[in-house]
């Protein structure tokens, strides 16, 4: 990383709120599941099904939260959504059956998409020069907080008892309200004006959604690294059970040390769909790679999958500086936050939708699901660039119609003033 703490100012309150924040994700994300169903003693199809209704209810939420924060202020309405989810996270301890968890988890949910969305604003205002690159800074400040909340996590899951994973939990919920606190110290940003024409103007940009949906599409690659090799491992190959830890400190690792650097050269909205190309192919190499892997020797498992789990490491670093320049690129000021909570719509698919998808491809078919995984990639990979040309040009047109109606009401303006003062001239005179 070309440095290891922003300025002191905005980016250094943001960053810090992120790390903050996301230490407390890491202590959800690597045992959450495993509370619920070690320490509540729910049914695992229960918590599935529980987490996938949250999932899905999520995804609308996040595109509310960021047109509020585009016409109220993007600070203080991440900060509320920061306080729910804490409030949400603590009801985790007073969870014992099913529908409260739905609730609770619901809740949780959706307050995590809409600080992501509420977030956008206040990344692309106090993002300098290249928002895009302090989202790629903020990407590897997550990737140090979560592994540090994984360590903590370790130890609750190794303790086991009911008391540890509370503890767990309270921490999680500490941790947002902490980030509160902090993110309560960067100026507010004052809102855009609204621009003439729809509300939901995200939503009437077809060519943005399109680009959401392939992004969408590219994101279940995420799910790979957790979800297909971890049971992949265990299940068809040789290779030793700790390599499921391996495969993911590596690829954290990476994401750390190379994220803002895979972002330099990605600077235009052409450049990213060229990144989405790239990425698609590594993913496609990388998956094929482990379709080989079963069967095998574990020596030779092991040096295939950290192979692989390389590579797909560098399509994920491509992928994510090209999801960061195209949805901030194409986004108008006006409506950064209902633009990036419809970007979001992708990646919140493909954490609902991704697992069972990989699981029936990759697990349930074995090494041809491998391959229709990696085509599947590579295929959305090749068709990013042309989707990126679209939406190009009708964001051009829409800059060109929105000075146009700035342009015809700036001249009647003037031509009413004319027509008043030729009125008055014969009085005059």
């Amino acid at each position: 990383m070309p440095r290891l703490l922003p300025e002191p100012g905005p980016q250094r309150l943001l960053a810090a709120s992120n790390l903050v924040y996301t230490v407390g994700s890491g202590l959800y994300l690597t045992a959450g599941v495993l509370y619920f169903t070690q320490g509540v003693r729910l049914p695992a199809s229960q918590v599935g099904l529980g987490l996938a209704i949250a999932g899905v209810i999520s995804l609308a939420v996040g595109i509310g939260a960021g047109h509020l924060a585009d016409r109220h202020g993007a600070r203080g309405v991440y900060a509320v959504t920061l306080v729910v989810q804490a409030l949400a996270t603590a009801a985790f301890v007073l969870v014992h059956s099913f529908w409260p968890f739905v609730v609770a988890v619901c809740a949780a949910a959706g307050a995590k998409a809409a600080g992501l969305a509420a977030r956008s604003p206040l990344i692309r205002h106090y993002g300098g020069d290249r928002p895009q690159e302090f989202r790629a800074y903020l990407r590897a400040v997550t990737n140090v907080g979560v592994s540090v909340g994984a360590l903590g996590a370790g130890w609750a899951v190794q303790v086991g008892t009911l008391t540890a994973y509370q503890l767990m939990v309270a921490g999680n919920a500490i941790a947002f309200v902490v980030s509160a606190v902090v993110l309560v110290g960067l100026p507010a940003v004052r809102p855009e004006p609204a621009a003439p024409g729809p509300r939901w103007v995200a939503l009437a940009d077809r060519p943005y959604l399109v680009l959401t949906a392939l992004d969408g599409v590219l994101a279940v690659q995420f799910k790979v690294l957790t979800v297909a090799i971890p049971l992949w491992l265990v299940t068809a190959t040789t290779a030793p059970a700790w390599m499921v830890s391996g495969t993911m400190l590596i690829s954290t690792f990476l994401v750390i040390v190379f994220q803002v650097r895979a972002t330099r050269g990605i600077d235009t909205p052409a450049a990213g769909g060229r990144a989405y190309r790239r990425a698609g192919v590594a993913f496609l190499v990388s998956c094929s790679l482990i379709a080989f892997t079963g069967g095998i020797p574990g020596w030779a498992a092991v040096a295939l999958i950290l192979t692989a789990a390389v590579i797909h490491t560098v399509g994920e670093l491509w992928h994510s500086a090209a999801g960061f320049e195209v949805s901030f690129a194409l986004a108008p000021d006006h409506a950064t936050g209902q633009y990036l909570g419809v970007f979001g719509l992708g990646a919140g698919l493909a954490d609902a939708f991704g697992p069972a998808l990989l699981i029936a491809l990759c697990i349930g078919w074995g090494a041809p699901g491998w391959l229709a995984v990696g085509a599947m990639f590579a295929l959305t990979g090749f068709a990013a660039p042309v989707a990126v040309r679209h939406a190009r040009l009708a964001a051009g047109r829409s800059d060109q119609r929105q000075e146009d109606v700035v342009d015809d009401l700036h001249d009647g303006r003037v031509r009413d003033g004319r027509e008043g003062h030729q009125d008055l001239v014969p009085e005059q005179v």
